[in-house]
């Protein structure tokens, strides 16, 4: 994958990492008790949210904007009710939309990762109109290594995202 003309590394400057043996059982995430969980404890914070759903900003990030959508609830992926599945197809769309209409945005990425926390989260990623280097699957790698996105920028784009979304999907902005 350095190989790529999107790669944030050249061809002859990484060396591959010896794998480790398996870890049996796997450590547990963050999380996995909902009594210990901080999305639980933060299920009424973000920039938007209904009933069921909550949006939040992630801050300092080198791409222009990063969000990540959570059920207020305790739920993962494999346990997610149908009702709520279906919201989520609908919610993600309609925030990919919202993103990608930004001026300055050509693509919202999307990512279900699902190891590090045992509360559903889904991340959005904006890439930068123009920025070809930034496409594909190395964007959230580009996203650590670049300088810190302007805050006051991300959080007026994060602000017409949930005005977006509240209008398209119902629920209500909470930003500021």
């Amino acid at each position: 994958m350095t190989g790529w003309d999107i790669s944030p590394f050249e061809q002859d400057g990484l060396r591959v990492a010896p794998l480790r043996p398996p870890v049996l059982p796997e450590p547990a995430r963050h999380g996995e008790d909902p009594s210990d969980c901080g999305s639980c404890r933060a299920r009424d914070e973000g920039i938007w949210r209904n009933d069921r759903w909550r949006l939040t900003r992630i801050q300092g990030v080198g791409v222009p904007l990063v969000l990540m959508l959570h059920p207020r609830d305790h739920y993962d992926m494999a346990d997610l009710p149908d009702d709520l599945a279906a919201e989520l197809g609908v919610l993600s769309t309609h925030i990919v939309r919202h993103v990608q209409a930004l001026p300055h945005i050509s693509r919202a990425h999307v990512y279900r990762i699902g190891d590090g926390g045992a509360h559903l989260h889904i991340w959005f990623f904006a890439r930068p109109e123009g920025q070809a280097q930034l496409y594909g699957s190395w964007l959230p790698v580009w996203d650590d290594l670049l300088p810190e996105y302007p805050a006051d920028v991300a959080d007026a784009d994060a602000a017409l995202v949930a005005d977006g979304l509240a209008a398209s999907a119902g629920g209500a902005t909470t930003h500021a």
